[in-house]
């Protein structure tokens, strides 16, 4: 009894879910879920001007464009944009770099994402984001 129960609720389920589907217009495509969705594809979070930068934040910018030096062996290592808050990128597109937090005994949360750009050089690319809070947020940095 317990088996024809079970088999008439999933066939039930089924019908539910196609009547869903046609309701709605069909069953996405397998090209439509490999879409990129529009969050991956544009940069939509805020924006910050070079001078509203702190001090840190200018002094990293001013590094990243000039080729270094910098204080960090971990700064220019490659940034993975695993959460996808920033457009997506093949892997080595973006690089990070630390701005330091004064009074702060590790690299802090701060940091400079830059873009490699069309030239492939994160010095001149112009494409710069700066996190306050470890990668939860970013703000394209305005020149």
């Amino acid at each position: 009894m317990a088996a024809l129960f079970a088999r008439a609720l999933k066939s039930a389920s089924a019908a539910l879910l196609t009547a869903t589907l046609l309701l709605a217009g069909g069953a996405p495509s397998l090209a439509d879920a490999r879409a990129p969705r529009p969050a991956e594809t544009s940069f939509l979070g805020d924006t910050i001007a070079v001078a509203e930068l702190p001090p840190e934040g200018r002094r990293t910018l001013a590094a990243i464009q000039a080729g270094g030096p910098f204080p960090y062996a971990k700064d220019g290592a490659v940034f993975g944009n695993f959460e996808k808050r920033l457009p997506r990128q093949p892997r080595g597109y973006y690089r990070e770099y630390t701005v330091d937090t004064p009074g702060a005994r590790n690299r802090g949360a701060r940091r400079i994402i830059a873009g490699e750009g069309p030239r492939r050089d994160v010095r001149t690319s112009g494409e710069y984001y700066y996190s306050d809070d470890h990668y939860r947020s970013f703000r394209l940095i305005r020149h």
